[in-house]
């Protein structure tokens, strides 16, 4: 493995130009003037944009005239949460569902600040943002409150505690890529504070932050800091669900929950430090919130029957119509409603539930907008390409190694992301997508970057020396072959959480795609790759 800068490091790591669309509210500029007057259209634009502020304003105020609830949740305001709750967005809206509900939150430990910080679970897990944070809400909350708002903590939600907290600069990765600070002790541990021999060294190359050097920070004063994004706590049945009785990307049986026994998905946090609802909490509320005590037993349940009772999808396109509409079956409703864990080359496809929009019925057509009709054929045209569209895929840790398949291994997006109703991976286990190691990693001069060198057997992709922002499951697990692995990430809710990968590379979701056709030259046309924003811009 090359150091940065190399001749080969930069031709694996050279950046092809990027294409952004401009105007996400329209389909395709140049197909749509084809079929619509450029009055025309740009009229229906206008006027789209005009229903999209007035739902705005609809969710801030009544039509009696009586102040709604800010989209942002407060810790201990004391809101009830209703059975299902529509946020706009830029595509569309999201909606959020909690089964039993309305649920008073007054008192709930999910909704008050347990902490010292001021913070809640709430905080950092807002409805509006498919239960995860947008980059844009916290822009939002510095705007409107200022670095003295929870969420600006010193602990995480700064770049790191030692900067001074009123300077927004000091918030930059929050602010801008959506990211925490997430400290891990060195040499490694366990959940349960056991020490782990990891088989390599670190070294701290680069400290933008200051985190990984200054006094009492980094690999020699026994912590390492990187940076991830929140995920979402919600549809929390499917992250559960098991495929499998052993771990394929491993090659060993899964470990079993400590509490009762069963086998665990690994899919509830980045790097699989917690293996269970309660571990996670442990972790999050001593962290995050900073809480003096651990949570009670009592409080544990409270929060896990909420978080097994919340779903969210997103309900409406950004032409203002349903999503499970003419067939379709989009929307949160359907996820409360199927059995998780089913492997969708072998059951239900993954997102079929856009199938019926690949055949129009004409008599429906017809009481649509071109844009319209346009826009549902591309969703459908993008669950096709998603499933079928095939590519090699190779020098991936967790997907070409240990399972016998091969390097490289011809698959599609499913092969990963193959779970029905959800698109999570159904195969426990991390995988290695490039997204925060040299050389398949974008240039981030915003994060730190570390130096591994592994001790016995080098990594069968990226060498003996290894460089990333982000070393992922190897602080859990403490082998070389695990750096750079990182949990598969949900797809549901998109649109309203960006940015995206764990590490916030994509701050779009065309940044999404832009990524894989560069990390594996898979070849999809213009037409395939708005078709594949369209459909993700849905789920």
């Amino acid at each position: 493995m090359e150091a940065p800068g190399g001749r080969k490091w930069k031709r694996l790591h050279r950046q092809p130009e990027l294409c952004y669309p401009q105007d996400f509210t329209g389909f395709n500029r140049v197909r749509m003037s084809s079929q619509l007057p450029f009055t025309a259209l740009k009229f229906r634009r206008l006027a789209l944009f005009g229903a999209m502020a007035m739902a705005g304003a609809a969710v801030a105020v009544s039509a009696a005239g009586t102040a709604k609830p800010d989209r942002w949740w407060k810790p201990g305001e004391g809101r009830v949460f209703p059975g299902q709750i529509d946020y706009p967005n830029e595509q569309g809206s999201l909606r959020t569902i909690v089964v039993g509900a309305p649920l008073k939150t007054k008192g709930h430990p999910f909704f008050e600040p347990v902490g010292s910080n001021g913070r809640a679970c709430v905080t950092c897990h807002q409805p509006a943002d498919a239960m995860s944070l947008s980059a844009s809400s916290a822009q939002r909350q510095w705007e409107t409150v200022g670095p003295n708002d929870p969420l600006f903590a010193a602990i995480d939600g700064s770049n790191c505690p030692n900067l001074p907290q009123d300077k927004r600069e000091s918030h930059s990765l929050l602010l801008e890529r959506g990211l925490f600070r997430i400290q891990r002790p060195w040499p490694v541990k366990q959940y349960n504070g056991d020490p782990v021999t990891p088989d390599f060294t670190i070294e701290v190359v680069r400290d933008p932050t200051g985190c990984n050097s200054g006094p009492g920070r980094g690999p020699q004063a026994g912590n390492i800091s990187v940076y991830r994004r929140p995920r979402p706590v919600a549809n929390m049945k499917y992250l559960l669900a098991t495929g499998f009785p052993f771990d394929p990307k491993q090659g060993y049986a899964l470990p079993l929950d400590p509490d009762d026994g069963k086998p665990q998905s690994g899919n509830i946090m980045s790097d699989n430090r917690a293996g269970n609802l309660r571990i996670q909490m442990e972790d999050a509320s001593s962290s995050h919130l900073q809480i003096a005590q651990r949570l009670t037993p009592a409080q544990i349940r409270q929060v896990q029957d909420f978080e097994m009772r919340v779903y969210t999808a997103q309900q409406a396109d950004r032409n203002g119509l349903a999503l499970n509409e003419l067939g379709a079956e989009g929307g949160p409703a359907k996820l409360r409603d199927s059995q998780p864990g089913a492997l969708g080359s072998i059951g239900k496809p993954v997102w079929s539930e856009f199938a019926a929009w690949e055949k129009i019925a004409p008599a429906d057509a017809a009481k649509m907008t071109p844009e319209q009709l346009a826009f549902r054929q591309s969703v459908a045209r993008g669950a096709r390409v998603f499933r079928d569209k095939t590519f090699l895929i190779f020098d991936s840790a967790g997907i070409t190694t240990q399972m016998g398949f091969g390097n490289p291994v011809r698959n599609s997006c499913v092969f990963c992301h193959n779970m029905s109703q959800m698109g999570n991976d159904v195969a426990p286990g991390q995988v290695d997508l490039g997204t925060t190691t040299l050389p398949f990693a974008d240039p981030r001069a915003d994060l730190p970057m570390f130096r591994i060198t592994c001790l016995k057997a080098p990594h069968p992709y990226y060498g003996r020396v290894i460089y990333t922002y982000d070393p992922g499951f190897a602080l859990t697990s403490g082998k070389c072959a695990d750096v750079g692995k990182i949990t598969l990430q949900s797809l549901r809710g998109l649109s309203a959480r960006a940015p995206y990968f764990s590490s916030g590379l994509a701050k779009d979701l065309r940044g999404i795609v832009d990524y894989y056709e560069r990390r594996y030259s898979i070849g999809y046309t213009e037409q395939e790759k708005q078709d594949l924003v369209n459909l993700m811009s849905v789920l």
